[in-house]
């Protein structure tokens, strides 16, 4: 049966919508995307360039809800919210403690679980047709821990995941040393994960996949799109410098903008908020770095790249327009230091950005309840490189009226 060549407009020009329109394009669709910073500029330029198709586990869950007291205590510890964000973000918070029951974590873990496997498979299998498999690393990832006790706490999340099928594998002494040398000696345990990938460098990734998309007739427009216009047949999006232009399908992968073009619709309520992550990229001769390395207790993680040593993660929650509070990226880096004594902390560059977060881990995907042909594709918080490929296979699905190879009820935009 052939498919009908649709015209489709994507919204943003992150990781997520460069894969859409890449996995459009290569359905046959003609495909406009648009974002006014370009490619990859925004959130997917500096993340910590993790294929986390193992991380099936929601932030939700009942363990971290007697952490976060603790966390937030310090303001540049693991998780903070600004005083002045607190009011706003309490409706999230409220669902993020609903999403961390026992019922309703083991189903995002499903859901998560299902999405992670289309994910790898469609990540490898695009990297190898547009030619940059090389871009991607096979080194696992070795997660470290000061006790043994915080080794056993972790332990009933590994059991869940030994049960999808992912493989791990508890370290100590000469066989943690060998995977990482130059570890301090206060990490007395480690979990090495095979399954577990990297990019070579998350912003020329994201760059590389756009560029085998424009190959096959995907085009860049660097205009902000303002609102959509839903009141005809056909969608349209009416853009910053003043044009309006009707589409077959209207997909929306803005990331943590994506409710600013959805005023007015039921979207427009869905509890979107940002986990602003911060990091700082080193010289590659910074430290000897094998492979991607996971502090689950400090909650952030060191990365190698083609062009340094990333370190990042943690959590703040402070909204779009807040000044970004560099301090939590040198707090990391400190910890870094004391973590490996070998590091070299001089040159470094920071960064800051945001993650469209949903309390459930899970991301939006589906259509607008107002009108069908217009597809929401965000929400996919520090996965967002991880699920891009399935976030655009799901997509060409939809648009191409093919069944799915997955239930998407979990991920439905009407949900909460």
């Amino acid at each position: 049966m052939s498919i009908p060549r649709r015209h489709c407009l994507v919204i943003g020009g992150g990781v997520v919508g460069v894969h859409i329109a890449a996995l459009l394009a290569e359905a046959g669709h003609q495909v406009d995307l648009f974002d006014p910073a370009g490619i990859a500029e925004r959130t997917s330029r500096g993340n910590a360039a993790a294929l986390a198709f193992t991380d099936i586990i929601p932030l939700a869950t009942p363990g971290i809800l007697w952490k976060a007291p603790r966390w937030l205590i310090d303001p540049l510890g693991p998780l903070s919210i600004r005083p002045a964000y607190l009011f706003r973000l309490a409706p999230w918070l409220l669902r993020f403690a609903l999403a961390s029951r026992p019922a309703r974590v083991e189903a995002a873990t499903m859901a998560q679980a299902e999405l992670m496997r289309i994910a790898e498979h469609e990540t490898l299998t695009l990297a190898e047709r547009a030619g940059i498999a090389a871009m991607i690393r096979h080194d696992g990832c070795l997660e470290l821990y000061e006790s043994e006790d915080e080794l056993a706490a972790s332990q009933p999340g590994w059991d869940r995941k030994a049960a999808a099928g992912i493989a791990y594998t508890h370290l100590r002494g000469a066989e943690l040393a060998a995977l990482q040398p130059g570890l301090s000696p206060r990490f007395v345990a480690g979990t090495f994960v095979p399954a577990w990938k990297t990019v070579t460098e998350p912003q020329h990734y994201a760059r590389a996949v756009w560029a085998y998309a424009e190959r096959l007739g995907a085009r860049l427009d660097r205009c902000r799109v303002t609102r959509l216009d839903l009141r005809r047949e056909r969608p349209a999006a009416h853009l910053s410098d003043g044009r309006r232009i009707e589409a077959d399908r209207i997909i929306v992968a803005a990331g943590a903008w994506s409710k600013s073009v959805l005023t007015g619709t039921s979207a427009a309520e869905l509890p979107l908020d940002t986990e602003r992550g911060y990091n700082t990229t080193l010289p590659s001769t910074a430290f000897d770095l094998k492979r991607q390395l996971i502090f689950p207790g400090h909650g952030f993680v060191i990365t190698p790249l083609e062009n340094g040593i990333r370190v990042g993660g943690a959590v703040e929650f402070a909204g779009l327009k807040a000044r970004p509070n560099f301090d939590r990226a040198t707090a990391m880096l400190d910890k870094a230091r004391q973590f490996l004594p070998g590091l070299d902390p001089a040159n470094g560059r920071q960064w800051m950005g945001y993650r469209p977060s949903l309390p459930d881990t899970l991301p939006v995907l589906g259509r607008l309840k107002e009108h069908r042909d217009v597809i929401l594709a965000f929400g996919n918080g520090h996965l967002g490189l991880t699920q891009a490929a399935a976030m655009g296979r799901l997509v060409t699905d939809i648009v191409s009226d093919q069944p799915p190879p997955l239930d998407l009820a979990p991920f439905r935009p009407d949900r909460f």
